[in-house]
């Protein structure tokens, strides 16, 4: 039987984080197991590949039919590999507004106030900015500025200009309103995941092992205590035990899931799936929560923009041989370049409404390939009131989960959504972007609140942010506490999104991998004690 003082299940932003930090020291053992492989090559490398992903580096999940959605199925990506969602994401460095965090320190989660938090998002950071009172010059994920942006992109923020909307070139400073460019975790041009940042730049540690390629099954007790972890490798049932600690970091659909297989959920559900109760907890896969998003495209005659032709074709054939050669040109984009926050609720403590500019036409996530140039624009509800959950599909851990995001479920996103939706073609619609003259994918009379109400119902999705499906919080009911350890049993904890009682106003990558951070320090410090 393999051994190690502390076992982390999911390479993943908040597992890579916490696995390098336990291990840096040399003080402790860690086995990190990740169900995918090393992500190493220009596959998850190159920005600009993020459309070009496989099953290798994608779990590809679909949501059950959502009624919100008249019926459909949610695509729900999520990162396989090392660096999980960050070896495929936007690559963009948000880490959500001020008032998230005390709102989560007010909602029973002490330690968790943004002041309390903020340093820890520092000593994570090498912003190429330079270090400064909000951000950290040091730390292993290095954040930049884009090296190449598009020019549409720029028009965009000019076209917000144009309507008083602020400008703003640090969404993670003073204040988060705003329209501008976005920062991004690259270095030199390339992505710079998770695991770039906090395993492979570690080099090859004596006391950190790292398994890919297997599959955790479920956690191991005795009397009351995590002892170890049950997994494939190569269809081969193997444990390894962990003489110290389990932190699960499998992501807001794995953490729960591998909770609920080692007896740990809803009494009831578990029982209809044949899975002995350790713990009865109600929690464990509800609180789900994801912005929903609604995307405008319009095509533009000729090929300023990005998009599906021959001079389009031949355009990324050169951007390819650009970054191969210097790491610099349209490959470097993250494609969600622009954006900002606005609040169009004035009710709402904090901006209410993230928007994200893309200089190519988007439809069906970047699986269908539209033949023309143009540019896109998601819109989507910061801080959503509808909670969804995640349940067991099947007791083969190989299977995924039932993934329920029930959106727009509460008819308070639908009011916030459609505003956001108009405060959006606001800005589409000035100069310089309305100089392009482009042809909206799908006309709407944003006067007519029921048309817009059913396109959107149409045509909305998830801008892949799912969260809190092992939330945090000093109440029976929680899952965690707010030093992240599972309540009920010892020696197990969690460090992923799914421990966040409420879901940022912003981007998830970032504040994914300060939980992971913290985790190592609660671990540590608990060990120590």
């Amino acid at each position: 039987m393999e051994e190690a003082d502390i076992v982390v299940v999911g390479g993943g932003s908040g597992g890579a984080a916490t696995a390098g930090r336990l291990s840096e020291d040399g003080r402790y053992s860690v086995a990190l197991l990740e169900a995918g492989g090393r992500n190493t090559g220009f596959r998850t490398r190159i920005p600009g590949f993020i459309a070009f992903q496989t099953p290798k580096t994608n779990w590809q999940f679909e949501t059950v039919p959502q009624a919100g959605l008249n019926g459909r199925r949610g695509y729900q990506p999520r990162g396989r590999g090392l660096g999980g969602s960050s070896a495929i994401n936007a690559m963009l460095y948000l880490r959500g507004n001020k008032w998230d965090y005390d709102n989560w320190a007010a909602m029973g989660c002490p330690g968790w106030s943004y002041d309390e938090v903020l340093p820890i998002f520092k000593r994570s950071e090498h912003n190429e900015r330079g270090a400064d009172a909000w951000h950290g010059g040091d730390g292993p994920l290095n954040v930049s500025d884009q090296c190449d942006p598009h020019p549409g992109s720029i028009e965009f923020v000019e076209a917000a200009r144009q309507l008083q909307i602020p400008l703003n070139d640090d969404f993670n400073g003073a204040r988060q309103d705003g329209v501008g460019v976005y920062q991004v975790t690259q270095k030199g041009g390339e992505r710079w995941s998770s695991s770039r940042a906090y395993i492979e730049s570690a080099g090859k540690r004596a006391n950190l092992e790292v398994l890919t390629d297997v599959i955790a099954e479920r956690v191991l007790f005795d009397e009351g205590r995590a002892w170890g972890v049950a997994y494939l490798q190569d269809g081969e049932a193997k444990v390894i035990r962990a003489r110290r600690a389990v932190v699960l970091a499998g992501g807001v659909f794995g953490t729960p899931q591998l909770l609920m297989l080692s007896g740990i959920g809803p009494g009831r559900h578990l029982r209809g799936q044949g899975v002995a109760v350790r713990i009865d907890r109600p929690m464990v896969g509800a609180n789900l929560q994801d912005h929903v998003d609604y995307i405008a495209g319009f095509e533009v005659k000729g090929s300023y923009f990005i998009g599906q032709s021959l001079k389009g074709t031949l355009k990324s054939a050169g951007a390819i041989l650009q970054w191969m050669r210097h790491r610099r040109g349209a490959m470097t984009t993250p494609y969600a370049e622009a954006g900002g926050f606005l609040t169009v609720d004035p009710a709402s403590p904090a901006p209410d409404i993230q928007l994200h500019f893309v200089p190519v036409v988007l439809e069906d996530h970047g699986r269908t390939k539209v033949k023309s140039h143009g540019f896109s624009c998601h819109t989507c509800v910061l801080r959503p009131e509808s909670h969804g959950t995640v349940r067991l599909q099947s007791i083969d851990a190989r299977a995924a989960p039932l993934i329920d995001p029930a959106f727009l479920s509460d008819g308070r996103d639908m009011e916030l959504l459609k505003k956001g939706v108009r405060a959006m073609y606001r800005i589409l619609e000035a100069p310089p972007l309305a100089d392009h003259k482009g042809r909206d994918r799908y006309p709407i009379d944003l006067n007519d609140d029921d048309a817009l109400e059913r396109l959107i119902r149409a045509r909305a999705d998830t801008i892949y942010h799912p969260v809190g499906t092992a939330r945090m919080g000093s109440d029976d009911m929680a899952v965690c506490d707010p030093r992240l350890r599972v309540r009920g049993v010892e020696g197990l904890y969690v460090a992923d999104a799914s421990i966040m009682p409420k879901l940022i106003s912003g981007n998830t990558n970032a504040p994914s991998i300060m939980i992971g951070e913290r985790c190592a320090d609660f671990v540590k410090a608990d060990l120590a004690g």
